[in-house]
C-alpha cells in the first residue's frame, strides 16, 4: 500500500500557477468631471425629458389630454364599429368571403362569455394607440379550435424570450396566472425596434407630449385659482404663531367665500394686492392650439375629425371621409389586421390564403339619392341585374322574366333563338 501510494504521489503533475484574467478598469460612470447622463435616465424610459420639470409621459398619463384621447377614441371606435371580415384568396386574384370560422364569430359577435366582439376590438385598438401594445389571450381546445379571445391589461403582461420565441406571463379574466406561447396571444405592437416590444407614440415624442401636458396643467391651475392670484399683507403684531395663522385663514376664507361677491372683509392694517395673469402665461395658454396640431400629426388624424375647423374646410364631407380613411385608418388597420392573422390563424390557414380585412365601406355610406342613382345606372347593362340591385337595396326580389338576366351592351344585339 505504501509502495503504491508512493508511486501515485510521484506521478502527480506539478500544480500550474493560477492566472487571473486581466480586468480592464471601467470608465468613470458618474461624478462631476465626467458625468454619465445615461445613469440618471435609469427607470424613466423614453417618456422622460432631459428637462426634469416637464412631466413624465406615459400612455396612461397622456390620455388625460383631450386631443390624445380623441385621436385614440376615433381610431379605436371606427375600427370596432365596422365588420371585421375574413376572406380567402383563390390563387387567381379572386377572394371569397369565409363565414364559418371560429375567429370570424369571435371577432364579430361574442369574443368571450359576456363580452361582445366590438368591446374587445375597441379595447385592443385603444391600448394599441395609447400604449403602443395590446394583448388578447386566445386559447385553443384539444382540436386546435379557438375557444375565446379576451383583452389583457398591457401593464399586467410580462414577455420573456426563449430563443426566437416569446412567452407571455399574465393573469387571465378568470384570475388564473398563465404562461403561454405566442401562438396563444394576439400581440399588437407599434414601432417595435426588436420586432416584438412595441413603443407608445406618446413616449417616443415624449417632450412634445410633455409640453402639451405641462400647458394643460398650467391652464388647469390658472382656471382653478391654484396659482397666486393676490398677495396679502398683514401687520406683524400678533401674540403668537397661532394668532398669525388664524388671521391668515380668516383673510383667505374672506377671499374664497362666494357670498362676499368680491368684497372681502379684512382688518384695518391688512391689504391685498391683486396679481393678474402675466403675458407669458397667456402665451402659454394660446400655444395649446399648436399642441393639438402636433398630437394630431403623430396619430395621422385629420384636423376635421378633431373639430379643428379654424383653418377652413376645403372639401366636402365625402372627401374628408376618404382622406381620413386613406391617411389615418389604413395606416393603423394594416398593422392590426396583420397581427390578428398572426394571433388568430394557424400557419396552415395563413398559407391557404385566409386573412382579415376591415369593411370600411360602412364609413362611406352614400345618401339614398346617390345609392338609387348608382343602382339605376348599373341595372339594365352587362354588369348588374334587377334582382342584384334589389338585394343591395334590401327590397323584395321579384320573379320577372328579365329580372335575373344581364342585358347586352348598347352596341350588341341578342339572338332570341339561341337563348335558353
Amino acid at each position: 500500500m505504501n509502495i503504491l501510494s508512493g508511486l501515485l504521489k510521484g506521478s502527480k503533475p506539478a500544480r500550474a500557477a493560477r492566472v487571473e484574467p486581466v480586468v480592464a478598469s471601467a470608465p468613470v460612470t458618474s461624478g462631476t468631471r465626467e458625468p454619465n447622463g445615461d445613469l440618471f435616465n435609469i427607470g424613466y424610459g423614453s417618456g422622460q425629458s432631459r428637462v426634469r420639470s416637464l412631466p413624465r409621459v406615459t400612455g396612461t398619463i397622456a390620455q388625460r389630454h383631450a386631443t390624445v384621447f380623441a385621436c385614440a377614441n376615433n381610431i379605436a371606435g371606427d375600427h370596432s364599429k365596422v365588420p371585421l371580415k375574413m376572406f380567402q384568396r383563390d390563387g387567381e386574384g379572386g377572394e371569397t368571403r369565409v363565414r364559418e370560422h371560429p375567429a370570424a364569430y369571435l371577432m364579430n359577435v361574442e369574443a368571450s362569455p359576456g363580452v361582445s366582439a366590438r368591446v374587445l376590438r375597441f379595447a385592443l385598438v385603444y391600448a394599441f394607440c395609447i400604449r403602443g401594445r395590446a394583448h388578447g389571450y386566445s386559447p385553443r381546445d384539444g382540436g386546435g379550435e379557438l375557444e375565446l379571445i379576451e383583452a389583457i391589461n398591457p401593464d399586467h403582461v410580462s414577455m420573456f424570450k426563449a430563443g426566437r420565441s416569446r412567452v407571455f406571463d399574465f393573469e387571465d379574466g378568470a384570475g388564473v396566472r398563465r404562461r403561454v406561447p405566442a401562438r396563444s396571444m394576439v400581440n399588437l405592437r407599434y414601432m417595435p425596434e426588436d420586432g416584438w416590444t412595441g413603443r407608445s407614440p406618446t413616449e417616443v415624442a415624449g417632450e412634445s407630449f410633455g409640453l402639451a401636458l405641462a400647458g394643460q396643467e398650467a391652464a388647469a391651475r390658472t382656471a382653478s385659482g391654484a396659482t397666486m392670484r393676490a398677495v396679502i399683507k398683514m401687520e406683524d403684531s400678533f401674540e403668537d404663531d397661532e394668532a398669525y395663522r388664524r388671521n391668515g385663514r380668516r383673510i383667505r376664507n374672506a377671499l374664497t367665500d362666494p357670498e362676499n361677491e368680491g368684497f372681502p372683509i379684512i382688518g384695518g392694517n391688512d391689504s391685498i394686492d391683486s396679481l393678474d395673469l402675466s403675458a407669458a402665461d397667456q402665451e402659454l395658454l394660446s400655444s395649446r392650439k399648436f399642441d393639438r396640431e402636433q398630437i394630431a400629426a403623430v396619430y395621422r388624424m385629420p384636423p376635421s375629425k378633431l373639430q379643428m375647423l379654424e383653418y377652413g374646410v376645403k372639401a366636402n364631407g365625402e372627401q374628408q371621409a376618404i382622406d381620413y380613411l386613406t391617411d389615418c385608418l389604413m395606416h393603423w388597420s394594416s398593422l392590426i389586421e396583420a397581427e390578428y392573422a398572426m394571433g388568430l390563424l394557424t400557419e396552415s390557414e395563413r398559407r391557404s390564403g385566409l386573412f382579415f380585412r376591415h369593411d370600411f365601406g360602412a364609413l362611406l355610406q352614400a345618401t339614398t339619392k346617390e345609392k338609387y342613382d348608382a343602382l339605376t345606372k348599373a341595372v339594365g347593362g352587362p354588369i348588374m341585374t334587377a334582382n342584384t340591385a334589389q338585394r343591395i337595396a334590401n327590397l323584395p326580389v321579384t320573379d320577372g322574366a328579365d329580372d335575373n338576366r344581364l342585358n347586352p351592351a348598347a352596341n350588341m344585339t341578342r339572338d332570341p333563338s339561341k337563348e335558353e
